[in-house]
């Protein structure tokens, strides 16, 4: 019995806490926060921040047919799918692996990871991109040749 009553007081004492946190939060003033696009991620990279790296971003419009061309990123990017779908175009070895992400996903390119990116829908997609540790100075892309894995890509 006593060890039941300590427990619906720890309960008490608990739930108190949390509703006293609640109240005493401060709400914002003159901040404006306009959510830009949101995904759940869906593949298994991570990205590790650095020191003095810069942190860019971008809203990413490709057409019906068009493509990002081969490329990689030095710090690697974040990807979430706003509208339309993509596919990812990746040489594995000598082999071509694809991957097709859609509005609602999020991924991540690592750091140097060579791929082209196709819109084969009939919509634009629109990407909002975080591309984290950027080299100072330097672009959030690099351009990279056809590795030749992937034929008519």
């Amino acid at each position: 019995m006593r060890r039941k009553s300590l427990f619906a007081l720890l309960l008490l004492l608990v739930g108190v806490a949390l509703y006293g946190g609640i109240a005493l939060a401060t709400p914002p003033s003159g901040l404006t926060n306009v959510p830009l696009a949101r995904g759940t991620n869906v593949s298994n990279g991570t990205i590790p921040l650095q020191v003095r790296a810069d942190v860019a971003m971008a809203q990413i419009t490709v057409d019906p047919g068009g493509s990002s061309g081969w490329h990689s990123h030095p710090g690697g990017a974040i990807i979430v799918v706003k509208q339309g779908s993509l596919t990812v175009y990746s040489p594995v070895g000598s082999k071509c692996e694809t991957t097709t992400y859609s509005a609602g996903q999020a991924f991540i390119e690592r750091p140097g990871e060579v791929d082209d990116v196709l819109n084969a829908g009939t919509i634009p997609y629109v990407l909002f991109v975080t591309f984290p540790r950027v080299p100072q100075g330097d672009s959030a892309r690099t351009d990279e040749p056809d590795p030749g894995t992937c034929p008519g890509i």
